[in-house]
């Protein structure tokens, strides 16, 4: 496992090591040894399987004390993250980055961070860890296209949202609430 850089504090891209041949691959997508040395001591709890067609957008979600490990199975997508601890040099921003079956990337996504992805292949699974529950009372979002945030989404993908997801607020109008906290 290869750590490739990232521009927010505490995200981490992952890049495997993937063996493979005429006849496929394989590659190891999870050791807790990887994250331990990089610093991530979490215990993950929930595994969860999305699958999504071209355009579909999810996101900006959140939910307190939830840390996300996230891998795109099949297909490609457009994977986002928002810093979302008050006080932070980088407070509102975001990084996206590609992840897919093809250069088997995962994103670290830290408590404090907002998380969502866009599909850019004509079908894509998304698998990722949690380091909680999922408590539909707990989650929140933001509008993934909140102008003050400012996210370049891929061109030339129609966006596609649920309802939700397109009613969503802004940013600025959840930031008295926010209970993410930055800390060095």
């Amino acid at each position: 496992m290869r750590q490739l850089d990232t521009r927010l504090e505490g995200a981490l891209l992952l890049e495997p090591t993937v063996h493979g041949d005429e006849r496929g691959f394989f590659v190891e997508t999870f050791r807790a040894s990887w994250l331990s040395a990089l610093g991530v001591e979490r215990e993950w709890v929930q595994d969860n399987h999305s699958r999504s067609s071209r355009g579909v957008v999810r996101g900006m979600h959140f939910q307190p004390g939830m840390a996300k490990l996230v891998r795109c199975a099949r297909g490609a997508i457009f994977d986002v993250i928002v810093d979302l601890r008050v006080g932070s040099p980088t407070f509102a921003q975001w990084e996206g980055h590609e992840l897919s079956d093809a250069n088997h990337h995962q994103l670290f996504c830290p408590d404090g961070f907002a998380h969502g992805f866009c599909v850019t292949s004509e079908v894509a699974d998304v698998v990722y860890k949690t380091s909680s529950y999922y408590d539909p009372a707990a989650q929140v979002g933001f509008a993934y296209d909140d102008p003050e945030v400012g996210i370049a989404w891929p061109s030339g993908v129609v966006l596609r949202a649920s309802p939700r997801d397109a009613e969503a607020p802004r940013l600025s109008e959840l930031t008295e609430r926010l209970p993410f906290r930055y800390a060095r």
